[in-house]
């Protein structure tokens, strides 16, 4: 069995080499990721952002359900779409199931209450502030919620950046609806989890060397994104030069 220093030089070996099977595992588990995210935060900040200034009966409630719904095991999502794309289910039909398309909508079920709730906070936080100038101007709900999302752009930009993180170190869910099919359906968590089952240890640990590196880039990115709003960037545009 290889050791851990040969394992971890055999797996920088195929990082620095351009491993065609390494590359096409995080080519893949990237696209999944990216796809999922652009559906979830296409869904999840426009709820978001309405849930953030509307007011109605039962509010309360269907808030409490999209918080729990950000500790929402990803195996159980897994199990739910995979009985439901199953040959008997109702969604059978569409034949999805241990495909990339299964993938992205287990990644993008996981990830849409995570944008939602995140964005229903800051357009929230920032309505109590604004939200009555805002009204006195003539701006409607759904216009009060488009020009606070606008104006909390830059925060909005990190919720999205920490969704892709969160969609892409998933493993639970992919792997029961995709199958982690060897060319196919592969993605990194997945493999790292057979490979390491089956004592290949390089090519795992050269994913999660890899994975950990998206990783390290999100939370960079995050970080750069915050010190660009101290700086003087997060001012509210919209309302510059308004009256009172």
């Amino acid at each position: 069995m290889n050791t851990f220093s040969e394992s971890a030089a055999t797996a920088l070996a195929l990082i620095a080499g351009l491993d065609p099977v390494l590359l096409s595992i995080v080519a893949r588990s990237l696209a999944v990721s990216a796809s999922a995210c652009v559906l979830a935060c296409a869904g999840g900040l426009v709820l978001g952002a309405w849930l953030g200034v509307a007011r109605f009966p039962g509010r309360g409630a269907l808030l409490t359900v999209l918080n729990t719904l950000l500790a929402l095991p990803s195996v159980v999502v897994g199990l739910v779409i995979y009985l439901l794309l199953s040959r008997s289910g109702p969604l059978g039909f569409l034949g999805w199931l241990f495909s990339f398309k299964a993938m992205v909508l287990a990644q993008t079920v996981l990830v849409l209450p995570v944008v939602a709730a995140l964005t229903r906070q800051v357009v929230e936080d920032v309505d109590r502030a604004h939200g009555e100038q805002l009204t006195s101007l003539g701006a409607g709900r759904l216009l009060r919620a488009m020009l606070l999302a606008w104006d909390e752009r830059y925060a909005l930009l990190t919720v999205v950046i920490a969704s892709f993180g969160r969609a892409i170190s998933e493993v639970g869910a992919v792997m029961i609806v995709g199958g982690n099919i060897d060319g196919f359906t592969r993605v990194m968590t997945t493999a790292i989890a057979l490979e390491t089952s089956k004592g290949d240890l390089p090519l795992a640990l050269a994913l999660g060397i890899v994975l950990l590196g998206v990783v390290l880039a999100l939370n960079a990115l995050i970080a750069a994104v915050r010190r660009w709003r101290v700086g003087g960037k997060d001012q509210p545009l919209l309302l510059e030069g308004a009256p009172g």
